[in-house]
């Protein structure tokens, strides 16, 4: 693929618009790109843009965000990538952090049912995921005795830690029970200098052992906030759902935020336009001293995006240097399969677990799930009736409502 001429400006201006009027996670936003990029602005071909997709599926990251990333490199050098970048992510990442400042100010039986309905709405978006995710990553006996195997450990011995050994041993099992899988990327070329691209290698591990040594000394602040987030950018495979169990098991257990501000803020996400990833901003936000909040919003921010687009910029060089290895696929196989099992551990606990207290509740969940992958609803719409729901619920059960308090 090589690069074309363009303004950034451009790329920027397309890409604040997606980021404005994409809906609907990460599958849906490579619709919105292929329109965009594609058809509408003939930016690069069909098949160029396959073999983006094809290759960012397979990196850890936030795929839709690697994806734009690489077209606005592709369109306008690396101005254009950082356009693109900040052009798609800045909507939604304004929103979320709007809503963490508004939130704690909002006290009350009224924002606690409102907070739930969020929760409950968490449950069947993050249900939704894993199903999807089970079908397209765990098609075999093989993939899917990995992903139970994955899940069984994060149930039995919860951690951050427990979930890189998952992913580790998905790894290992794919090399040995998934040869027979096949890498879906394209073919595709890129003006990228080798060098560059281990430039990025080499800056993705320096700053994850930076970052770790740092958070040891100094372990609540700014630079282990950012290693919290830095490592579960690290390890995202899947896409933007999976990073809830990666960033709930770094931030609750060490009392940064609660179960409840943290699941409210995920199913805010959910209403969001644009990446997932930028629930970051609402969470760094949450996370901070009061005076500190828009400075910690933006290095949450940063070190979850990061890592990906490190890895897309090196992977885009480095591709055609490692598909002819036959592990490569296998092994990717595995991990993409123990995510499925992490995910699924995590819809259990904490999702299930802190969102689902009555019957009602149960109901009101899997009726969520129902619309979502039967109807097809939109992620927004999910959220809405889940909050209405919790909301005659609670006045059910004499909780006020909006035109009562």
């Amino acid at each position: 693929m090589e690069k074309v001429s363009g303004r950034s400006s451009e790329v920027l201006a397309t890409s604040f618009r997606l980021g404005l009027t994409s809906f609907g996670g990460p599958i849906a936003h490579l619709g919105y790109f292929e329109r965009a990029y594609v058809r509408e602005r003939h930016w690069l071909s069909g098949e160029e843009y396959t073999g983006l997709v094809g290759l960012c599926q397979i990196l850890p990251g936030p795929t839709s965000s690697q994806v734009g990333f690489l077209i606005g490199y592709h369109r306008a050098g690396w101005r254009g990538a950082l356009a693109a970048w900040v052009g798609f992510t800045l909507p939604s990442a304004l929103l979320m952090y709007a809503f963490a400042r508004v939130s704690p100010r909002v006290q009350g039986p009224l924002s606690q049912t409102l907070f739930h309905g969020l929760m409950l709405a968490a449950v069947a978006v993050v249900a939704q995921a894993v199903w999807s995710m089970a079908r397209s990553s765990c098609p075999d006996w093989r993939r899917r005795g990995i992903a139970l195997l994955a899940a069984v450990l994060l149930l039995r011995f919860p951690g951050v830690e427990i979930q890189f050994a998952a992913m580790l041993l998905g790894a290992i099992c794919g090399w040995f029970l998934c040869r027979q899988v096949l890498l879906p990327a394209e073919a595709i070329s890129s003006d990228i200098p080798v060098r560059i691209a281990w430039f990025a290698l080499a800056g993705f591990g320096i700053l994850l052992l930076v970052l770790t040594a740092a958070a040891a000394l100094v372990p609540h602040g700014p630079v282990a906030l950012a290693n919290i987030f830095y490592r579960a950018g690290a390890a995202v495979f899947g896409g933007g759902h999976v990073v809830l169990p990666l960033l709930r098991e770094g931030l609750v257990p060490n009392g940064w935020i609660s179960d409840d501000a943290f699941l409210a803020g995920y199913g805010f996400a959910q209403s969001m336009p644009g990446p997932l990833f930028t629930v970051a901003a609402y969470l760094g936000a949450v996370s901070a001293p009061d005076h500190a909040s828009a400075l910690w919003a933006i290095v949450a921010l940063v070190a979850l995006f990061l890592p990906g687009l490190m890895l897309a910029i090196a992977g885009l060089a480095l591709l055609r240097r490692v598909t002819h290895l036959n592990a490569v696929p296998a092994i990717l196989a595995g991990i993409n399969a123990s995510v499925v099992g992490i995910l699924g551990a995590a819809l259990y606990s904490p999702v299930w677990i802190n969102a689902v207290h009555t019957g009602v509740d149960a109901v009101v969940a899997v009726s969520a799930f129902t619309l979502l992958e039967r109807w097809r609803a939109a992620p927004v719409v999910i959220v809405v009736l889940s909050v209405l729901a919790a909301i005659v619920s609670g006045w059910l059960n004499g909780a006020p409502t909006p035109s009562q308090r």
